[in-house]
């Protein structure tokens, strides 16, 4: 494993980039495709590119040909350096590894990693190279339960996941000294697979305010926000569906507490929303989405100008990127070499406040590719 010290370079370089003008996503754009080296060639391997900070570097992780995740960090100048968690798992065909999910703007990495016994344990990583593993108190220790850290805000603040020995899934807030807050939305329900959820990379902001959804008793999605003291707010958006695996599903949050998201309506199709900081809500939906079941439209980010990034799947199956501008307008976009086959296309993660996008695309043989929409 090569030493992350790289990244304190990378840290340096990024604020030469504190000149980078200003700018709003268009579709017409350049998109650049991200392959990392060693990422495997066949269906279901390659590259997802999940973060970007507002200097410009990215991270996420590739899929090897044996099927083992590994993390990378891309500079903004475009050099790309692979790393693993110390006790990340490597068996082949085990989906071990490990999986960045944010660069926050200091440079630091969150995500987890999965050990050889396929248990998670979230992580750190500072921009001098420190890795320090996560694991919250009461975290299970089976296959596929344990710790996840999720994101992380500009003061250090992490908020991640954890799945406990029943595989419920519960919310934590882990301080810069080291305190840890659990928290549950109280309608979350306690059965295997239920609980509270957070929106992954873009689930708190540099208030402390934290956002994502619960799935109660029933299996319906819920939308809460929560407050930098604790308070809970929850909420659904109107229209959404209250059977089993339908609702309303927070995906982001911004500086000012507005938050994206979708919901899922009683035909199992999908609609974008934006909530207000003080409630309320709008919803959107892109005109050639497709309105069958598991089709539609849904917002992943929004940054700190009210742009939102998202996607919508057509009437084939097919996904596309999709750009909100403050105003309601909405643009779609695609990344050369995307496929055109249902489960095929691009799939947006991140914006930065300067609006570059980052994701991933699945080609016409399956395989993803990570992708930079520059502004």
């Amino acid at each position: 494993m090569r030493r992350i010290s790289i990244l304190l370079l990378v840290f340096l370089t990024c604020f030469a980039l504190a000149a980078w003008p200003q700018a709003r996503p268009q579709s017409g754009n350049k998109i650049i495709t991200i392959d990392v080296s060693g990422a495997g060639p066949s269906a279901g391997q390659g590259t997802q590119a999940f973060s970007i900070n507002d200097w410009g570097a990215i991270t996420g992780w590739y899929l090897d040909d044996v099927f083992v995740n590994h993390g990378f960090l891309r500079t903004p100048g475009g050099t790309i350096t692979t790393f693993n968690a110390p006790g990340a798992g490597d068996a082949s065909g085990s989906y071990e590894g490990t999986v960045p999910y944010m660069i926050g703007s200091s440079g630091a990495l969150v995500g987890f990693y999965v050990d050889t016994s396929l248990v998670e344990h979230g992580f750190l990583l500072t921009p001098y190279g420190t890795f320090t593993a996560i694991d919250v108190p009461g975290a299970g220790t089976g296959a596929w339960q344990g710790t996840i850290a999720g994101s992380i805000n500009s003061s250090g603040e992490i908020y991640g996941w954890y799945l406990d020995s029943n595989t419920v899934n519960h919310p934590f807030l882990l301080a810069p000294d080291g305190e840890i807050t659990e928290f549950n939305a109280p309608g979350a329900g306690n059965g295997p697979g239920q609980g509270t959820f957070v929106a992954f990379n873009t689930g708190i902001n540099d208030a402390g305010t934290v956002t994502g959804e619960y799935l109660d008793p029933n299996n319906v999605w819920h939308g809460f926000v929560r407050g930098p003291h604790g308070q809970i707010t929850e909420f659904n958006v109107r229209g959404a569906g209250t059977g089993p695996g339908q609702g309303t599903q927070s995906s982001g949050i911004n500086a000012e507490g507005a938050v994206t998201g979708s919901y899922l309506d009683t035909n199992g199709v999908n609609h974008g929303f934006l909530r207000a900081p003080k409630g309320g809500i709008t919803k959107f939906d892109y005109p050639g989405a497709g309105t069958g079941s598991g089709q539609g439209t849904g917002g992943t980010m929004i940054n700190a100008e009210g742009w939102i990034v998202g996607n919508y799947t057509d009437a084939n199956g097919v996904v596309h990127g999709l750009l909100r501008a403050p105003n309601g307008n909405l643009t779609p976009f695609d990344a050369p070499g995307a496929g055109n086959q249902s489960g095929q296309g691009t799939y947006s993660a991140f914006i930065n406040v300067w609006g570059a996008v980052t994701g991933f695309y699945i080609d016409t043989n399956n395989m993803l590719h990570g992708f930079l929409l520059e502004p």
